[in-house]
């Protein structure tokens, strides 16, 4: 049976008081469809990320909306060349991270990370290493994947691999893939399948773009 918007919004707050990682940031519900809007101010990205986590973990929801701003308390407030060393040791420090292949530029707080590395993975483990450093507001995410040759099986390797990871939707997932681009529709049961689904395609040879379509539904 489908949750009404406030049966929703209900369980949506309930869950962000019940996870402790989230804080007491002032974060405000609206749903509406099965669409979660989070709105409002807390104190660091890692909270933004952890609220957002936590509205998908809820059942009924289909779609999360993040409208939360990062303001940082004094207390946690650092110069921009302080977070710049800080973001290139976190860097460097990171094995999966290739640092010789990124950059990082710092501005009132904001981080941007530019370069070109030959894995998903590497680039999402750069943005990880850096997105939880104090003082950091945000991250923005440029580094791109570069051009490698296109494995013309690439669709059934990730087909496979869909059904070794998330055999319950599997089925109900379609792969097209094209020179670099895999485009995944279909529908999942939940954020967790979506999210192997996914990273299933991003660990094809070759792929340098995901598109993910695929709709959350019971």
């Amino acid at each position: 049976m489908m949750k009404s918007d406030a049966q929703l919004r209900s369980d949506v707050e309930e869950e962000l008081v019940w996870d402790p990682s989230v804080g007491r940031g002032e974060i405000g519900v609206a749903c509406k469809n099965g669409v979660v809007t989070l709105s409002g101010q807390v104190d660091s990205v890692a909270q933004k990320f952890a609220a957002m986590r936590a509205a998908e973990r809820v059942g009924g929801v289909h779609a999360v909306a993040d409208e939360l701003t990062v303001h940082v308390p004094f207390s946690f407030k650092r110069s921009d060349t302080d977070i710049a060393h800080a973001v290139a040791d976190a860097l460097r420090w990171d094995i999966e991270v290739p640092d010789d292949k990124i950059t990082a530029r710092v501005d009132d707080g904001w981080v941007w990370l530019d370069g070109e590395v030959e894995w998903d993975f590497q680039r999402a483990a750069a943005e990880r290493a850096v997105r939880y450093l104090t003082g950091v507001k945000w991250v923005s995410n440029n580094i791109k994947i570069s051009k490698r040759p296109w494995v013309p099986e690439v669709r059934s390797r990730i087909e496979n691999a869909l059904k070794r990871t998330a055999e319950a939707d599997a089925a109900h997932i379609h792969v097209d893939a094209t020179d670099g681009t895999v485009r995944l529709t279909g529908r999942v049961r939940s954020w967790a399948a979506r999210a192997d689904a996914e990273r299933a395609a991003w660990s094809a040879p070759g792929v340098t773009s995901v598109r993910d379509e695929l709709t959350i539904s019971a």
